[in-house]
């Protein structure tokens, strides 16, 4: 079996599956009543952790396809970053029914804008599921030919603002123990920072170039 057909086999099923185990244990928990007193909160907790863990693994794929220097394991980050889209989509709809319910108004758009406005730790969250619509939305094959591989790969950065942001989302949100978002906050920030290191080191400097 090569790589390719390994990881297309093997291992991206194995990640889907990974990915719906923190879902499937919510929904037996909403089952089950093992959701708390207030059930509406931890949804909306469970799935935006869950989200900035599998954001924070799609990040990791690059650095451990170059340790391993494994090339095929690089359709995982796209596999990985669809899984946390999926679970943001439902963090944010949670939120938004949180919203609507204690407005007293129904559907209320506009208590959901207005919280977005005056809560900043929303509003971080809200711009990180905003910059990643896109990402999600042109993660297909069609729309790497439809961009062309350049402009998709910028769009594509975006990512790379959408994770610190989702990040400043979670410190400010937990106001007390800050061991777990600190944690993230260390992970990102290394995963980002080879990110650029490599780059640096691939991007010939303005002298080099004078010389090539």
């Amino acid at each position: 079996m090569t790589p390719g057909a390994f990881v297309r086999r093997v291992a991206r099923p194995l990640v889907w599956v990974g990915a719906a185990v923190p879902g499937t244990w919510l929904l037996l928990d909403a089952l089950t009543g093992g959701l708390g007193a207030n059930p509406v909160e931890t949804v909306t907790h469970r799935t935006g952790l869950t989200a900035l863990t599998l954001l924070a693994l799609s990040l990791s794929v690059r650095p451990t396809r170059d340790l391993l220097r494994f090339g095929a394991l690089m359709p995982l980050r796209r596999t990985l970053g669809l899984a946390a889209y999926t679970y943001a989509v439902v963090h944010v709809l949670t939120y938004g029914v949180d919203q609507t319910y204690l407005s007293g108004l129904g559907v209320s758009p506009a208590a959901i804008v207005e919280d977005v406005r005056e809560r900043p730790y929303v509003t971080m969250g809200f711009l990180a599921f905003v910059l990643l619509t896109p990402l999600a939305v042109t993660s297909t094959s069609g729309w790497v030919k439809r961009l062309g591989a350049t402009r998709w790969r910028w769009l594509h950065r975006l990512v790379y603002l959408a994770a610190p942001l989702a990040v400043v989302h979670f410190l400010w949100l937990v106001k007390a123990d800050l061991l777990l978002p600190g944690w993230f906050a260390l992970a990102v920030a290394v995963l980002l920072g080879y990110r650029a290191v490599v780059r640096r080191r691939r991007t010939p400097t303005a002298s080099s170039r004078l010389i090539l």
